[in-house]
């Protein structure tokens, strides 16, 4: 596999057109909005320009990997010659069911088309989809070119081969791939987002406040980051549909999530994206401020 379109330019997909580009490969990166590919362009460069100030990548290679990546607004030109297609959209079922209707319809018969989704059944997309032992999942994580892990998910209908391509393919990039079924929220996110729940169950009752949450975990559990500051960061808004999506799937109250969270969500309050969740999120500054709604 030599051509790679990711769908989607947000901070994942972003992230995973960026990771194939630096490791050779030749990169389409689709999203319907213009000013988002040119948002991703100019993040990409921004982080390889870390990169080099930090001495991880030459000049040469940042050029090179530039060169690479290709943007398209129209869906079927971006994904035409791809060998993989890496669906990255928002984590919406009906969203991705139709994106992969569309995909199904342009893509080549012999693509293998894969969903970076963190929580939706991978066996449910592959049914809209005319080549159901084609499709899987590979979960990035995010900073997708600094962290190792990639979920690989394996649908009811995933074909050994398609599997196999998919971790082999994962290596390539420098990553660990960990082969997991299709169950709600697969590993990663059935083990985080409860705790992640519980976090805010703890803030929601009272238990203790926002920086006594995370700094126990952090000191006392060896967490770089506490779980509402990871909330934040994977946006509140992502971490209500997970748990939405767990407790549907698995039809078990302990995944239902806290009021706390359902009404952050509909007051805007999603965390880094809109500058404030749990803390508030200032341009340029790194130090870490607790929302005025959480502060005695």
């Amino acid at each position: 596999m030599k051509n790679i379109s990711v769908i989607g330019a947000g901070t994942m997909g972003n992230g995973i057109a960026h990771t194939f580009a630096q490791f050779g490969f030749d990169v389409s990166l689709v999203d319907v909005s213009k000013e988002a590919l040119d948002a991703a362009v100019l993040k990409i460069e921004g982080n390889l320009e870390r990169m080099v100030s930090r001495e991880k990548i030459s000049k040469d290679d940042k050029k090179n990997t530039l060169s690479r990546i290709n943007t398209f607004s129209v869906l079927s030109d971006g994904i035409k010659n791809a060998d993989l297609i890496v669906e990255a959209a928002t984590e919406n079922t009906e969203l991705k069911l139709k994106i992969f209707r569309d995909i199904d319809q342009y893509a080549k018969p012999s693509a293998i088309l894969a969903s970076n989704t963190s929580s939706i059944s991978i066996t449910k997309i592959a049914a809209v989809t005319s080549r159901p032992e084609q499709v899987i999942g590979m979960h990035f994580m995010n900073p997708v070119p600094i962290m190792k892990l990639v979920e690989i998910i394996r649908g009811y209908n995933t074909s050994d081969d398609v599997t196999k391509k998919v971790v082999e393919l994962s290596k390539k990039l420098n990553k660990v791939p960990v082969e997991v079924n299709d169950y709600p929220g697969f590993v990663a996110n059935r083990i985080l987002m409860p705790m992640i729940n519980e976090a805010i169950y703890t803030l929601f009752e009272g238990v203790a406040g926002v920086e006594e949450i995370d700094t126990v975990m952090k000191l006392g559990m060896a967490h770089p980051m506490g779980p509402l500051q990871l909330a934040d960061f994977i946006g509140l808004d992502v971490c209500l549909s997970i748990l939405k999506v767990l407790h549907e799937g698995m039809g078990n109250p302990k995944y239902a999530p806290c009021p706390l969270l359902v009404n952050m969500v509909e007051a805007g309050k999603k965390g880094i994206k809109s500058k404030e969740g749990f803390y508030v999120y200032t341009p340029g500054s790194k130090e870490l401020v607790v929302s005025a709604t959480f502060k005695k």
